[in-house]
């Protein structure tokens, strides 16, 4: 049985691996999802992470957003589960609702909850903090006023700012309003500069759970991209997986990574997310799948305990 943990000061409880949705309705199909979900939860998972705009972020490829939240309210739906599971979502860069402007919070919160099919969100990020003329105090008293309304569970932020992070922070504890609870950064062994330092520090500071998107660097930490070979994925685009593989770094993670996994006899996907989930602050790795045959090697991170010398090990390669 999955031991849930708890999310900051949320009062929620969630499995220690977060379903990332992003992949639903863009290389999984509504069938292929549904059967992910399903496996997903019964092997103990609960927390679900999705985006209001997943995935309109390749258009050529006919994506368009809400697709993904869509899946997931159909799934509620059809299965009855709601009150079993946690759900994540996120506002700020769906096309007709970019940014965090008060009004356009409140209206993408609508447009999620009827896709989602439900009269709640658990956990309510700000997805990208891009136009810093917003003042924190705008963005914070429009989510405020979602939980107030019962709407919204609790509040996250992802793609922000150390800076504006603690001023949301400060602006919070100050008013007595709604507290961001997690921050979602993208963090993983080829990626550790986006969350160690200011970020990380806040986080601990505050409180706060860190729940890491990217953790298996867009597949590179899975093994499937290595340098000088071509793979064919809808996911390798450009600034996805396939640049780390000529890296220096990538090279030596990916070599520690063997080698922690065959003296394991695990996957490297195993034991990149074993690695992560021993950060310090870090609640819950998302980590998506498109099959449901990829599930196994992602929960097994749960159960692997990884040797202070392993994680030296794979700390070296990665610095």
């Amino acid at each position: 049985m999955t031991e849930l943990r708890a999310l900051g000061s949320s009062g929620l409880l969630v499995s220690p691996l977060c379903l990332g949705g992003n992949v639903f309705g863009w290389t999984a199909d509504k069938a292929q999802s549904f059967a992910v979900l399903d496996s997903y939860v019964a092997a103990g998972g609960n927390f679900i992470d999705t985006a209001d705009s997943y995935m309109h972020y390749f258009p050529e490829q006919g994506n368009e957003p809400g697709q993904s939240e869509t899946i997931i309210g159909d799934w509620l739906a059809t299965r009855r589960n709601r009150d079993d599971v946690v759900i994540a979502t996120k506002v700020g860069d769906h096309p007709k609702y970019m940014g965090l402007a008060p009004a356009t919070i409140k209206a993408a919160a609508e447009e999620s909850l009827r896709r989602l099919r439900t009269d709640h969100i658990d956990l309510y990020y700000t997805h990208f903090d891009r136009d810093e003329s917003i003042p924190v105090d705008e963005i914070v008293t429009a989510l405020d006023d979602l939980v107030k309304a019962g709407k919204v569970r609790a509040i996250a932020t992802s793609n922000i700012s150390p800076e504006r992070l603690s001023a949301s922070l400060a602006f919070s504890d100050r008013e007595g309003l709604a507290r961001y609870v997690a921050l979602q950064p993208p963090y993983n062994l080829v990626s550790r500069d986006t969350y160690e330092g200011a970020r990380r520090e806040i986080v601990e500071r505050e409180g706060l759970a860190c729940v890491p998107y990217f953790a298996l660097a867009s597949g590179f930490l899975t093994g499937k991209y290595r340098p000088g070979e071509s793979v064919e994925n809808v996911r390798n685009l450009p600034g996805l997986a396939g640049g780390y593989a000529d890296t220096d770094r990538g090279v030596k993670v990916l070599d520690a990574l063997e080698r922690v996994a065959t003296a394991r006899e695990v996957e490297l996907a195993t034991v990149a997310l074993a690695w992560l989930a021993e950060q310090p602050t870090v609640t819950a790795p998302i980590a998506s799948a498109r099959t449901v045959e990829q599930l196994p090697a992602l929960f097994a991170a749960q159960d692997l305990h990884l040797t202070d010398t392993e994680l030296r090990t794979l700390t070296a390669a990665s610095s």
